[in-house]
């Protein structure tokens, strides 16, 4: 179910009708700031009735309620669908690989039989084992969005900095300032090799899938994960829109107890 990014008075569907690569290329050239907008029920609501059709639960891990309002939609479309289908929503709060390691979850747990309710209970109890770190290559998107003041961009963009930003208890905050690229892919690392136990990694990025490819080859050999173990995912338009371009980051889970 995709969200919505709107230049001007065009909208168009996250993933559906343009992709990662495309947004990015047009963002660079827009004169404005694309706007991001949560799927209006109708859309939850068809793709819950059409999976009615040969399923008989669903449980829908949605983008953190903090980040959008994506939650709020699809509850009006599974209380529109109660009577057909029973919905269980999850409130991942989180986004990106965050979000895709907790459906990933329920899926193998769905194959292993649990129940519907029983899965979605299990994904509220653990949002805190799924940990998202990332940094933008500039400050200008952030500012764009109202995330940061003009001077704050003006002055990050003269002194190269780098900020490590985590997604903390469903928001994005500060972690700390690394002054240089370099640094920064440093400080991803090291948050990785900070964690005792670990059960899955992605690498991330934005625009450059060879830096992200790079990072999981770094990780793989400052951990010793096995490569093949790490997932290198891009970030989609919606979350781009206030990271832009050159962005690189970190999901990852650990494991129960």
């Amino acid at each position: 179910v995709p969200l919505d990014v709107r230049f001007g008075d065009e909208t168009l569907r996250d993933g559906v009708d343009i992709t990662a690569d495309q947004f990015l290329q047009r963002l660079a050239l827009a004169g404005e700031t694309p706007a991001t907008s949560q799927p209006p029920p109708a859309r939850f609501e068809a793709a819950f009735r059409d999976l009615a059709a040969d399923h008989d639960a669903i449980v829908a891990v949605l983008l953190s309620t903090k980040l959008s309002g994506a939650l709020g939609a699809a509850t009006l479309a599974r209380d529109a669908v109660a009577d057909v289908i029973p919905v269980e929503l999850v409130d991942s709060r989180t986004a990106a690989m965050g979000l895709g390691f907790q459906a990933l979850h329920a899926t193998e747990l769905a194959r292993g039989g649990v129940e519907a309710a029983t899965i979605a209970d299990r994904l509220r109890g653990e949002t805190n084992r799924y940990h998202v770190v990332f940094f933008v290559d500039t400050l200008e998107y952030l500012r764009r969005g109202g995330r940061i003041g003009r001077a704050a961009a003006l002055i990050g963009g003269v002194l190269q900095i780098k900020p490590l930003l985590r997604v903390d208890e469903g928001q994005v905050v500060p972690m700390e300032r690394a002054r240089t690229r370099a640094r920064a892919v440093a400080g991803l690392v090291d948050f990785v090799k900070t964690l005792p136990r670990i059960e899955r990694v992605a690498a991330l990025y934005s625009s450059d899938r060879a830096a992200g490819e790079a990072l999981a080859d770094r990780i793989a050999g400052e951990t010793g994960l096995p490569r093949e173990r790490l997932v290198v995912s891009q970030i989609g338009p919606t979350v781009a829109t206030h990271i832009g371009p050159g962005a690189l980051g970190v999901a990852v889970v650990e494991p129960v107890g």
